[in-house]
């Protein structure tokens, strides 16, 4: 058995520190909705040994049919959002990079690992290169530096942090301590790292993903999924605070699940005082109550 000084140092090493949600969101609105997708496309299943075509044709799936219907459904709504793709994935499907580059909503484009590797199966070395080659793609692609990240399958190692702040990163969104964006302290002493927490309930593949063992796909009906968003989203608001939601383009890309989100979208859209917002703009109101210049400083080895 581990005594209580081990466990106090390994619960401390990563913490939540400070609740960062601003006295007020920008355009005085009451609560701040993100809404991000991970184009993982190939890049988890041939990360996990998936190799044939019928699982790699699934993850085609999404950044094919998904992305596109996802843009559209956000142009309709004027909803801008934020899109983790793994450096593998955007090269694999340039055209679907280039959609959500074009698209007027000035839509985000953040990390999630270079072939959406799962972090803690690595060697610090390897993740670390991994990330700084990662980042280094998407700086070039992006003709800017991408400015969180979302680690593959909410991953996060003992060295990620560490690797986060090399990068002169603005943000994480990986870790689960709160509802609220929150600032990271690292061994009990703030980072000025602004984390948008995540949680398996706002996610779309904790519903939906296919489990070979019972060949369940679809475990729960669409307006289950829907009502439990919706419930999410009210008591965000009532709060005012942040709703935060995960999708992907081979998940709810779909026909009848893309419908249940614009569903979500129309009802949030009827309430008085949402600021929709990308990630980074989300993280940027939440790093001014860090004080003068919040946030992570930028790296300095690229302009």
């Amino acid at each position: 058995m581990q005594d209580f000084a081990q466990v106090e140092a390994a619960v401390k090493r990563i913490r939540a520190g400070r609740d960062l949600t601003p006295k007020v969101w920008p355009d005085n609105s009451r609560v701040a909705v993100a809404l991000s997708f991970d184009m993982d496309a190939e890049t988890g299943f041939f990360y996990s040994g998936q190799t044939t075509p019928q699982p790699l044709s699934r993850g085609e799936y999404g950044p094919r049919v998904g992305v596109p219907r996802i843009l559209r459904m956000l142009e309709s709504h004027g909803v801008p959002a934020s899109f983790f793709i793994p450096a593998v994935a955007g090269q694999l499907h340039p055209d679907a990079v280039d959609a959500i580059l074009d698209s007027p909503l000035n839509h985000e484009i953040a990390l999630h690992g270079w072939i959406h590797e799962r972090v803690t199966d690595l060697p610090a070395s390897q993740e670390r290169d991994l990330a700084h080659k990662a980042f280094d793609y998407w700086h070039k692609r992006l003709g800017r530096k991408p400015a969180g990240l979302r680690s593959p399958c909410w991953d996060f190692s003992d060295e990620t942090l560490a690797i986060v702040r090399e990068l002169g990163l603005l943000y994480d969104s990986s870790l689960m301590a709160d509802d609220r964006p929150y600032e990271i302290l690292a061994d009990g002493e703030p980072t000025g790292i602004v984390e948008l927490p995540v949680e398996w309930l706002l996610d779309d593949y904790a519903y939906y993903g296919f489990d070979w063992n019972s060949h369940a796909y679809h475990r729960m009906s669409d307006s289950g999924v829907l009502e439990i968003y919706r419930a999410e989203f009210d008591q965000a608001y009532e709060e005012g605070t942040l709703f935060l939601l995960t999708m992907h383009p081979f998940v709810s890309g779909h026909r009848s699940r893309l419908a249940a989100a614009e569903r979500l979208l129309t009802h949030m859209q009827s309430r008085p005082g949402i600021w929709f917002a990308t990630h980074e703009q989300v993280a940027r109101a939440a790093a001014a109550g860090l004080g003068p210049g919040g946030g992570n400083q930028q790296r300095e080895d690229l302009p």
